[in-house]
């Protein structure tokens, strides 16, 4: 059996060059291949993918697994020549939900606190205090409750931030005031002084953050985009910060990555720009994790984080 790692690698990428060290480490007898040194087509049975070339999937016929190196799967579910019973994992872990709690929460208390107006003040050099709402009154949005949302959720809450969280579905979070469904949209996002998407990636997610989205916050909210690049409407964002109906937004992910150079967001002064680093995971976590997932596989035992192909996560 062998493994392949089905992903653009940069050979001076120091976080995949832990990760396969690690999983050899751990696993010396590991089989393990990296794209496009995969040898012979047949003896493939577990891919680890990471934005995988469409149409490589149906090309292994002994496919047994795909694991997911991202908490995403909108490029392998978007492959139309994807087979259709083959089991999919995401990778969950403690790590990369604690990264991303952290993540965000340094985001919202920069906003909360100002610091993108009090780094144009220093460009211009200007000593000047700038009134400050309390987080006790800066109510955050989290769109998607799931496993990165519900830790982001209760992190936020449990400094101060009132917080509100938005879904499919109903859920009933201690602490958090709950929402769902197109008709609870508006409502959810009236009192936000702040939104942080964390919503997977489907048809029906698409374009989410956009015109209709940002008119419904309260003028001078924050956005916050950790979800994927597609969830954003870069020319809306454009227009509701010149317009002042969005004070300041910080991207973590992009439609086209890595970032165009000419893409007016590397200048833009009430953009933050981070390149896709909000939850990379630790190398040896991960590692651990895709082993015993292997390990199930392989005993036939149940798989967990196995993504359901309807709702596209």
């Amino acid at each position: 059996m062998a493994v392949l790692i089905l992903a653009e690698i940069d050979p001076t990428d120091i976080w995949f060059t832990m990760f396969i060290a690690q999983l050899k480490k751990e696993r010396q007898n590991l089989d393990l291949r990296i794209w496009p040194e995969f040898g012979k087509l047949e003896e493939i049975e577990i891919v680890l993918a990471w934005l995988p070339p469409l149409g490589i999937m149906q090309k292994f016929p002994n496919l047994q697994l795909i694991i997911s190196l991202g908490a995403s799967v909108d490029r392998i579910l978007g492959d139309p020549d994807l087979p259709d019973n083959i089991p999919i994992v995401r990778l969950v872990s403690e790590g990369k939900t604690l990264q991303m709690a952290e993540y965000v929460t340094l985001t919202v208390l920069l906003f909360q606190r100002r610091f993108i107006e009090y780094q144009a003040l220093q460009r211009s050099q200007r000593w000047e205090e700038l009134p400050v709402q309390d987080a006790s009154s800066f109510t955050v949005g989290i769109l998607g409750m799931g496993n990165l949302g519900l830790m982001v959720a209760k992190k936020l809450a449990l400094i101060g931030f009132p917080v509100r969280g938005w879904g499919r579905t109903p859920k009933v979070v201690a602490g958090v005031e709950c929402f769902y469904g197109n008709e609870q949209f508006k409502l959810f996002l009236s009192k936000c002084q702040a939104i942080v998407c964390l919503l997977p990636l489907t048809p029906q997610t698409e374009g989410i953050l956009c015109d209709d989205t940002f008119s419904a916050l309260p003028t001078g909210a924050y956005l916050i985009n950790v979800g994927r690049g597609k969830h954003l409407v870069e020319a809306d964002l454009l227009s509701a910060l010149d317009s002042g109906q969005i004070a300041g937004a910080c991207l973590d992910v992009f439609d086209t990555e890595p970032l165009p150079t000419d893409n007016p967001f590397w200048s833009h002064p009430q953009i933050i720009v981070t390149p896709h680093i909000a939850a990379p995971g630790r190398p040896d976590e991960l590692a651990g994790v895709i082993l015993d997932t292997i390990n199930c596989s392989r005993a036939g035992r149940p798989l967990k984080n196995v993504i359901d192909r309807h709702r596209g996560y």
